[in-house]
C-alpha cells in the first residue's frame, strides 16, 4: 500500500472541511476587513497556505513526481524562500521583524503561528490532509479575530493554546506512532524504492534541499558498491554488537529506527537490507514538525540541512505560549494512550540506528528579546514533564531491552578536501576491533588499580580535574572501566566509567566544542562533589548571555548536573585526521569524544539499565554503573534521571597529563604531555607523530 492509499480514507473524511477552509483563505486576498499592518501579514501567510495546497494536490494526483528537476527545485525554493538567511530580516518567521511590523504584543505570537503553519510543507508531501485542515482552521479563526477591532494578546494566545491542547491526541499521539509503527512507509518508499540515480527523489521528502544534499547524493552515487557495503555493514554490525556486548536479546525484537540525513540513501538502502536479513523491519520518520514536539537542541529523525539555523533557534521555545500544567497533563495522558495502543509495537522496538553528519560552520546564535522564551516556572514544569515522559517511555520500552548505534560522515560543506576526508572517515570508522580492544585493555588494567584519576590541561587550558572511582571489592572479577570498541558508538576508541560523585571536583575547560548545533568557545565548567557549581563561555560579549546558553543547551535548564561519565579516548587516528585537515572544530562529539579525555554531564551511560550486569571482553563485570544520584531510583524514580548526557572533550593538543593515583599514593601515568604512557599503547602515539 502506498502512502497516498494509506491516508485516502481519512483524507476523504476531512476533504469537505479542507476545501471550505481553502475557499475562505482564498477570499482573504480580496477582502479589506483587517487593518494594516496585520492585513499584509495575513495576505502573506494565506499565499503560503495556497502554495502548500497546490503541492498537496500535485502529490495526491501523482503529478509531483513527474515534474522536472528544475521545476521541483524552483518549487522547493518557493516553499523555503521566506526564511532563508538572505530574506530572513524581512520575514514574518523572524520574531524581530514580526514585532517591528506588528507590535510588541502580537508580533511574536503571529510569528509563532506562521512557524507552525509552515509545517504544512511536510503534511502536503505526505498527503496528511487532516493536519493541513486543522492548521487552516486555526489560521481562519485568528484572522476572524482581526476583522474589526484588533484582538488582545490574550485572545490570540488562548486560541493557540486551545488548538494545541484540543489536538494533542492527533499531534502527540501520532509522534509516538510514527516512531514505532513500521506500516508508515512514506520515507521508506523513497529510501528503499526510488531511483537514486535521479536526484529528483530528494524533493519527494518535503524538506529543504540545499546544495549539500545534492552534492552528497551525487557523491554517494559515484562510490563503488563495495564502499557503500562497507559503510552500511559497519553501521549495522555495530548495532548487532551493541546488543551482544550488553547481553540483550536482539532476536526478540522486530523493528529498528533508521535515522539519517538526506543524501545518504544508497547507504540506507543497503542498511535496510542488512536489518531485514537480521529480522528487523526499519522505521523511518521525519524530524518533529509540530512545535509541541520539537525540543531545543534535539532534532531526531530524517531531514536535510536547516534552511536557517537562526530561524530554528528563534522558535526553539514557541511552546512558551501554551506550556501550562493542564497542557502537560493532557499531553502525558495522550502519550500514555498512544503507547497503550501501540504497546505490541513498543515491545518489538529495538532502538535507534543513527547516521550523523559533520562539517557545517560553527553556528553562533543571536539572542533576540522578541523571541518567545520560557518563564522560570515553565522551565521547571518542562523538567518535570520531560521526566514524566521519559518514565512513561521506559515503562513501554524498557531501557535494559534496547540498544542503539551511531556513525558519522562529513558533508561537502567541510571544504575542498571533502572527498579525502570522507575516505579517511571510512578508515577510522573501520579500524581493527581486536587490535584496539587489546590496547585499551592495558589502560583499563592500569586504572583499575587507582583510587582516583587526575586530568590536567596544558598551555592556556587550565583544566584540573580529580575523578573518584568506585572501590573494587573483587578486583579479580570486577572492573571500573568499560573497554569500548566499535559497537554502539562508531568509531571505536574509548574506555569509560561512571565516577563516584563525592570527591570528584575541579575545573574543565575546552577552547572549542560543537554541541547541539552550537560551537561553544572557551567553555568552562567547575565541579564540586561531581556537580556543576559554576559555568561560562565566550560566545557573547555579555557573560550572562553565555551562561544562559549553557544553562539551556548543556544543563537543559537544570540548576546543576552531575558528571555521568569520565572517559579516555584512544582514537589518535581520528585526531590526526582532524589536525591534518584542520577540521577539529567541525567534528561531531561522536568522533571528538574518541580524541581525548571527555566528561559527560547528566545521566550515566547505563541510565535506565543499571541493574543489568555488563561485562568486558576479559569477562570482568563493569561495576561502575551507578552514582549517588542514579541509585535514588530505588527510592524515588523522579530523582534519579535528568534524561540528558552531554559529552565534552579535551583534545590532545590541550591535554597535559592523565594519571591514576592508588590508595597508597602511587602515581600511574596514562598520558604524559599528550602522549600515551601505558605499556602496550605505543601504537596510539604513532598517529600523533
Amino acid at each position: 500500500m502506498s502512502y497516498q492509499d494509506f491516508w485516502r480514507e481519512e483524507n476523504q473524511s476531512v476533504r469537505e472541511r479542507f476545501e471550505l477552509s481553502m475557499e475562505r483563505i482564498s477570499a482573504i486576498e480580496t477582502e479589506e476587513t483587517v487593518e494594516q499592518p496585520y492585513r499584509q501579514y495575513f495576505l502573506h501567510v494565506a499565499g503560503f497556505i495556497r502554495l502548500t495546497a497546490e503541492v498537496f494536490r500535485m502529490t495526491e494526483s501523482g503529478s509531483f513526481r513527474r515534474e522536472t528537476l528544475q521545476t521541483l527545485q524552483e518549487l522547493n525554493r518557493r516553499l523555503y524562500r521566506d526564511i532563508l538567511p538572505e530574506n530572513y530580516e524581512s520575514s514574518y518567521g523572524n520574531p524581530a521583524y514580526a514585532v517591528k511590523q506588528l507590535g510588541t504584543g502580537l508580533g511574536a505570537l503571529l510569528s509563532c503561528l506562521y512557524s507552525e503553519i509552515r509545517g504544512q510543507i511536510a503534511f502536503a508531501h505526505e498527503c496528511r490532509l487532516t493536519e493541513m485542515t486543522i492548521l487552516n482552521e486555526l489560521f481562519i479563526e485568528i484572522y476572524n479575530m482581526f476583522e474589526g477591532e484588533t484582538p488582545s494578546r490574550g485572545q490570540v494566545q488562548d486560541a493557540i493554546y486551545w488548538f494545541v491542547s484540543d489536538y494533542a491526541d492527533l499531534t502527540a499521539g501520532y509522534r509516538i506512532r510514527e516512531m514505532l509503527d513500521p506500516s508508515l512507509t512514506f520515507a521508506k518508499e523513497i529510501a528503499d524504492k526510488a531511483d537514486l540515480s535521479d536526484l529528483r527523489y530528494l524533493y519527494f521528502y518535503g524538506e529543504y534541499v540545499s546544495e549539500e544534499e545534492l552534492a552528497v547524493a551525487d557523491f554517494m552515487n559515484r562510490l563503488p558498491q563495495e564502499t557503500i557495503d562497507r559503510m552500511a555493514d559497519t553501521y549495522t554490525e555495530g548495532y548487532r554488537k551493541g546488543f551482544a556486548v550488553m547481553g540483550r536479546n536482539l532476536a526478540a525484537k522486530k523493528t529498528v529506527q533508521v535515522i539519517y540525513p538526506m543524501g545518504f540513501e544508497r547507504m540506507v538502502r543497503k542498511a535496510i537490507m542488512n536489518f531485514r536479513a537480521a529480522g528487523l523491519e526499519p522505521i523511518l520518520y521525519r524530524k518533529a514538525v509540530w512545535g509541541s514536539d520539537r525540543k531545543a537542541g534535539n532534532s531526531r529523525g530524517y531531514g536535510g540541512t536547516s534552511p536557517n539555523r537562526q530561524y530554528d533557534y528563534d522558535h526553539r521555545y514557541d511552546n512558551a505560549l501554551y506550556y501550562q500544567k493542564a497542557y502537560t497533563d493532557r499531553r502525558l495522558a495522550v502519550q500514555r494512550t498512544a503507547f497503550e495502543t501501540y504497546k505490541r509495537e513498543a515491545s518489538q522496538y529495538a532502538g535507534p540506528a543513527v547516521i550523523d553528519t559533520f562539517g557545517e560552520a560553527g553556528f553562533h546564535p543571536v539572542n533576540k528579546p522578541e523571541a518567545l522564551a520560557l518563564s522560570e516556572k515553565q522551565e521547571k514544569l518542562m523538567l518535570t514533564a520531560s521526566g514524566d515522559e521519559a518514565r512513561l517511555s521506559n515503562q513501554y520500552i524498557p531501557g535494559e531491552e534496547t540498544s542503539f548505534t551511531i556513525i558519522a560522515f562529513p558533508k561537502p560543506e567541510i571544504g575542498p578536501d571533502f572527498k579525502e576526508i570522507f575516505e579517511e572517515t571510512i578508515r577510522i570508522n573501520t579500524l581493527d576491533y581486536e587490535l584496539y580492544r587489546g590496547i585499551q585493555q592495558n589502560i583499563v588494567n592500569l586504572l583499575d588499580r587507582a583510587e582516583y584519576v587526575r586530568v590536567t590541561g596544558k598551555g592556556n587550558n587550565r583544566t584540573d580535574m580529580k575523578i573518584m572511582l568506585h572501590r573494587l571489592e573483587k578486583p579479580e572479577a570486577q572492573t571500573n572501566f568499560e573497554n569500548c570498541v566499535a559497537d554502539v558508538n562508531i568509531p571505536l576508541g574509548e574506555v569509560f566509567t561512571s565516577p563516584v560523585l563525592e570527591g570528584t571536583e575541579g575545573v574543565l575547560e575546552v577552547s572549542s566544542v560543537y554541541l547541539y548545533d552550537i560551537q561553544f568557545r572557551n567553555l568552562r565548567l567547575e565541579f564540586k562533589d561531581g556537580r556543576i557549581t559554576e559555568y561560562s563561555c565566550d560566545n557573547f560579549p555579555d557573560r550572562e548571555e553565555g551562561r544562559t546558553l549553557i544553562r539551556q543547551r548543556i544543563l537543559k535548564n537544570y540548576e546543576t548536573l552531575p558528571i555521568g561519565e569520565f572517559a579516555i579516548g584512544t582514537n589518535t587516528a581520528a585526531y590526526t585526521m582532524a589536525r591534518k585537515f584542520r577540521i577539529v572544530e567541525k567534528l561531531p562529539i561522536l568522533i571528538v569524544e574518541k580524541m581525548g579525555p571527555h566528561f559527560a554531564v547528566g545521566d550515566t551511560c547505563y541510565s535506565w539499565a543499571e541493574d543489568v550486569a555488563v561485562y568486558n571482553p576479559d569477562g570482568k563485570e563493569i561495576i561502575a554503573r551507578d552514582n549517588e544520584i542514579s541509585i535514588l531510583r530505588r527510592e524515588d524514580l523522579s530523582k534519579a534521571y535528568f534524561n540528558c548526557h552531554t559529552d565534552i572533550t579535551i583534545p590532545y593538543s590541550e591535554l597535559g597529563d592523565i594519571y591514576g593515583v592508588t590508595a597508597a599514593g602511587e602515581k600511574l601515568p596514562v598520558i604524559e604531555d599528550g602522549r600515551f604512557a601505558v605499556p602496550g599503547t605505543e601504537l596510539l602515539n604513532r598517529e600523533l607523530l
